[in-house]
Parts: C-alpha cells; structure tokens; sequence
C-alpha cells in the first residue's frame, strides 16, 4: 500500500493514534505532552513539540517520512535547521537516522498504531481512480453544520487570497483607493477572455486624467477605448471613430500621455454582448455617471444599493452597434444582474474586505451576510456539485464550491479538507 505524508501530518495533527500506547523503534515508551505546531513552510514538520521519550523529557521539532531515509533524499543531514528533531515519524523504518554528535533520533513507526479502517479509507479516497473528483460517490457526508463551516472556511481562504493580491496593488498604487478600484474594475469588465488584458491597459493610466474627464462623457469614452488600442489606425468610414480618434488624439496631448503596449484585446470566442467595445462604452459609463465611485460603493450596505450604482448603459452609439465597422438592430446596452453580480462576487467585496481591513474593521461578517443575497454562480463545476445532492442557494456557496474544487480535489488535498476527513475516519 502506497501512502503519502499527508496522511501522517493527518494522524498526528489531530490525534488519530493510540496516544496511550506508542513506542520508539527501540520499545522506550513515548509520551505526547504537545503535538507540536503544524509547519506549512521549509523546516521541520511540526515545531515545539513536548514528549517525554523514556524519562527524559524533549521540546524540540517533529520531522516526518513516509520512509526513514527520505531523511537523506531530502538532504536533512546538510541542514541545520534540522538540528533539532527530538523525534522521527516514520511509516516504514528503513533506516536509523542519527544526529551530529552519532546519537539516534528516536523514531516512531506510525502504521504499527494506525487503525486498519483508517488505512483502507484513506486508499479507496485517494489511490481508486475516480471520474471528478475522489469522494465523488460519498459527497456529502458531513452534517449540515459541518458542511455550512467548512464553506465559510472555504470562502474566507479564498477571499484571503484576493485580499493579499489587492494588498500588492495598494503598495504600488500608495493606497489610492480610487485608482485600485479603476484598475480591479477594469479586469473585471474585461470578463475571462480580456480580463489581463484590460488590467494591463488601465496599468498604463493615470487615475487622474479619469477624475479630469469624468464630466465629458465623449472624451473619457474616447481615451478609454484609445488607450486600451480599441482605436484602429486602419481607416474606418464610421463618423464615430474618426471623432474618437480625434479626441484621443487630444486628450493624449493634453495630459500628455504615450500608450504603452499591453496584452491584445481578443474579441473571438465572444458573445456580443460581452464584447470589448460594448464593455469599454459601459466602463467609461459609469465613470461619467458616478462621482465618488469607490466611496459610493464602500458605503453601500446591501446588494441593491451597489446594483443601483453599478447599473450603467453604454453611449448612444453603441445602441445601434456592437463594433465600429457594422450596425445592429437598436438595443439599449445595459449591464444585466449576472454581470454585476460578477463584479460584486470577484471585484466589489474583495476590495471592500480590504479596506475595511486597512481601517482596522472586522468585516468577514458582513461581507458574508452579502454574499449569502447574491444568487449562486452557474457553470459546469457548480452543476456538477449540485448533481450530489447538496443545496446550492447563493454565491457563498457556490464561490467556496470552487475554491475546493480548484485547491483541495484537484489538489488532493482530501485530508486537508473536511469531508475527506470524516471518510478516513468513518
């Protein structure tokens, strides 16, 4: 039988052994005090462990191995870091591991206290191949209570992480708040296809020559689509773009600004409706309707009220067409609630999370509560979850859903997650 370490952080971490019964690989008796502080970094696995080993008492690291002499593979002997190991967990013991001064680091063997359930789980949930993901025949197992913490948990790993990529933006942009959300809602226009490069294009721009053109909805329609290389220089018989051209043309003057080049805007595998054109025109939009964007949409307080600022139409032109070189039955372009739930679920509350976090707030509750009225996300990854029997609501779920699909099943991650861990144990 094959297993991985993974499995014995698992058993340690959380006590699955017969604590009351454990011997080194020499019979001295062991005696867990403290299991030490799971490491997730380079060094030993688990630091500041006390276990009193025979008579004499340690504090010192935990190293673990599915094979003693993974010591070697691993290069330990070289690494002083290493140093302090007061005890070795092995699964096979293939090998006395000895320190500098050639004393034996005690070693515990751990599958001679592993129960044998516990084994046979842990292989049928991660070495039977499986069509989705690993627990797929067994999901879920866990109470409803169990299952509603483990997605708040789930959800507040991945709002972390785009709070710590927001945090980034913050330093280079020395905390002007209204530049980073110009620039977060810029990708997120941008949708899948175009989302990097429309954060690229809004790098390349002052925040400032947005606020100055804010009042003329032309002009900042013009540099926008101008400075995101919306402009084609080939020519164009359409009066609209000759006019945008010639704007850009001075604006860019005015405020001196050079295009740089940044990532091509891709309009193939495109619905209309998503195109860069329609989503630019909307984007310039917003900023012509709303002063005080960020300020508007930190002090809002319910969904409705940030659908109320974020419900923006393009400009007339784009009513009659979806690119400069052909026109369209007359449509009036507005934002529809999926894509502002879009930008509340990836860019609003990331950002309002981070600020209120900056201000010294706690507001995972209320960011929470937020999420909990927005409906939930459609796509193959929430169908598939939802085909298990669970009661998919709103876009708390659906968001956590997909955080442990991409970094716990796809990871293999079982014994990291919740309802991997209710399945070896059961």
């Amino acid at each position: 039988m094959t297993v991985k370490e993974d499995f014995l952080y698992h058993l340690w971490k959380f006590s699955k052994l017969q604590l009351q019964k454990l011997h080194t690989s020499n019979g001295e008796v062991i005696q867990i005090i403290n299991l030490g502080t799971h490491n997730l970094h380079a060094g030993p696995d688990f630091f500041n462990a006390r276990i009193r080993i025979g008579n004499q008492l340690w504090a010192g690291n935990v190293e673990m191995h599915v094979n003693a002499s993974d010591w070697f593979v691993h290069h330990h002997e070289k690494d002083k870091n290493y140093d302090n190991v007061i005890l070795h967990v092995v699964w096979n013991h293939d090998i006395e591991i000895h320190r500098k001064d050639n004393s034996v680091i005690p070693t515990l063997i751990l599958k001679k206290y592993t129960k044998l359930t516990q084994i046979h789980n842990y292989v049928s949930l991660l070495n039977t191949p499986k069509k989705w993901i690993n627990c797929e025949a067994d999901f879920p197992v866990v109470s409803e209570f169990q299952l509603s913490n483990w997605i708040e948990r789930l959800y507040i790993e991945r709002l972390a992480r785009k709070a710590s990529e927001i945090a980034q933006l913050v330093q280079q942009m020395q905390y002007d708040w209204e530049a980073i959300l110009f620039q977060l809602l810029a990708k997120g226009f941008g949708l899948k296809l175009n989302s990097e490069a429309f954060f690229e294009a809004s790098q390349t721009i002052d925040f400032s020559i947005i606020r100055k053109l804010s009042s003329n909805q032309t002009a900042l329609e013009a540099f926008l689509f101008g400075s995101f290389g919306l402009l084609s220089e080939e020519i164009i018989e359409e009066i609209y773009h000759s006019s945008l051209q010639k704007e850009f043309t001075y604006v860019a003057n005015k405020f001196n600004y050079k295009r740089k080049k940044h990532l091509p805007i891709q309009f193939f595998r495109t619905r209309p409706a998503n195109f860069p054109t329609i989503r630019v025109s909307q984007l310039a939009m917003l900023y012509h309707q709303e002063t005080a964007l960020f300020s508007k949409l930190i002090a809002s307080t319910s969904v409705a009220e940030m659908h109320r600022i974020l419900q923006v139409a393009t400009s007339t032109f784009w009513e009659t067409h979806y690119t400069f070189e052909k026109s369209s039955p007359k449509r009036k372009k507005v934002v529809s609630k999926k894509f502002i739930a879009i930008l509340l679920i990836n860019t609003i509350l990331p950002l309002k999370y981070s600020y209120e976090k900056y201000l010294g707030k706690s507001p995972i509750e209320s960011i929470l509560a937020l999420l909990k009225t927005i409906e939930p996300e459609k796509n193959t990854i929430i169908q598939k979850f939802s085909e298990k029997e669970i009661t998919i609501d709103n876009a708390l779920q659906t968001q956590a859903l997909l955080e442990l699909k991409k970094n716990y099943c796809d990871q293999q991650k079982c014994l990291q997650c919740a309802i991997g861990n209710v399945l070896v144990q059961s």
